[in-house]
């Protein structure tokens, strides 16, 4: 039977995590070349990349699911009640009470440049070990936390990197108060502080080695992204570059009864302003779907207009490409954005417009 407090227990999650934290980005990259699958929305080789995605996702779900299985057992089922509700709040006491040394924080690091590294933990005693496995198993619980957050669910990976790390707070603090609530071990600070610094140690796993290598251009995009922080540091909207963003594209039309058509009856965008400038025979639009717009000023004149084009971010293509041709409406085929590597399509609107779709 597993327990958290046993050292056995120590050994066999640190190398689980282990092999999780190497071996699955490894076979996710490997398996996923040799079936022809982009793992970054890029265009696939295989035709049916599409489902094949939707199955490693449901891979990576049961993935996360049995180490939240492991999870609970360890932290919930693999503990008895106790009589009494315990609460323990004096932050590192444990390690204080496991630990003997005759210096304090500042002085053993002065000791270690002074004395050396190895007369410095001369003068380190320690007195109770399973104190020690404990705050090293909680920093180990959190560290598959920190790092399946990430690489499962796009909303802790399309973000900052903080985010992971405060969803492992906030699971630690509720884990702590159920522990608390059915007496199933106590409330703990130092499990608290424990948990959140494994799953920040999750976090920077993720990065350092899943991103890695499942992103072979990392290198590339990392000289890019330094690159643009040395040039553009003084830039006046460099400050504001994670605050602002393109809403609002500006597009020529002639009937106005075609483009209303077009825009709202077919496409759903919602129409949020309609003007008729003074003097002219013209009407202006404004339309919005999500918080993208599009401001079209129709001349109701028979002009021939050059090509234009309009560019929406989306998810869910091969849903969207359906649903197009559902509306009569013929997509052509998927493409590769030159830009991004990543998948496109587009089809033609009124006016020469050309609406490409391209996946986030």
């Amino acid at each position: 039977m597993l327990n958290a407090n046993r050292l056995s227990t120590n050994i066999i999650v640190t190398v689980l995590v282990l092999v999780m934290v190497f071996l699955l980005p490894l076979l996710d990259r490997r398996i996923c070349a040799r079936l022809g699958v982009n793992l970054h929305h890029g265009l696939s080789s295989n035709p049916k990349a599409d489902a094949l995605l939707k199955i490693r996702q449901l891979i990576l779900f049961a993935v996360f699911f049995v180490y939240i299985m492991v999870f609970a057992y360890l932290v919930f089922f693999s503990r008895s009640a106790s009589e009494q509700y315990l609460v323990h709040i004096a932050p590192f006491a444990d390690l204080q009470h496991a630990i003997n040394t005759d210096y304090g924080p500042f002085d053993f690091i002065v000791a270690i440049f002074k004395e050396g590294v190895q007369s410095a933990f001369s003068h380190v005693r320690v007195v109770k070990i399973e104190d020690i496995t404990q705050v090293y198993m909680n920093i180990m619980l959190f560290v598959p936390m920190g790092y399946l957050l990430p690489y499962v669910f796009e909303f802790f990976r399309s973000g900052s990197w903080a985010r992971p790390v405060l969803a492992c707070f906030v699971i630690s603090f509720i884990t702590e108060n159920l522990q608390l609530i059915f007496r199933r071990g106590f409330y703990d600070m130092d499990d608290l502080l424990a948990n959140t610094l494994g799953g920040l140690i999750g976090t920077l796993l993720f990065i350092s080695v899943a991103y890695v290598v499942t992103h072979p251009n990392w290198r590339r995009e990392l000289f890019t992204l330094r690159s643009w922080r040395t040039a553009a540091k003084n830039g006046a909207l460099y400050p504001y570059a994670r605050r602002v963003g393109i809403s609002r594209t500006t597009l020529l039309g002639t009937d106005e009864g075609e483009v209303f058509f077009f825009y709202v009856s077919k496409l759903g965008f919602r129409p949020r302003k309609q003007i008729v400038p003074e003097y002219s025979f013209g009407t202006d639009f404004l339309f919005e779907l999500g918080s993208s717009q599009v401001e079209i000023h129709c001349s109701n004149r028979p002009d021939k207009l050059q090509t234009q084009y309009l560019t929406i971010s989306a998810r869910d293509l091969l849903e969207i490409k359906k649903r197009l041709q559902e509306h009569d409406i013929e997509p052509g085929p998927f493409e590769q954005d030159p830009y991004t590597g990543q998948r496109r399509v587009s089809f033609s609107g009124p006016d020469g417009v050309v609406i490409t779709l391209l996946e986030e």
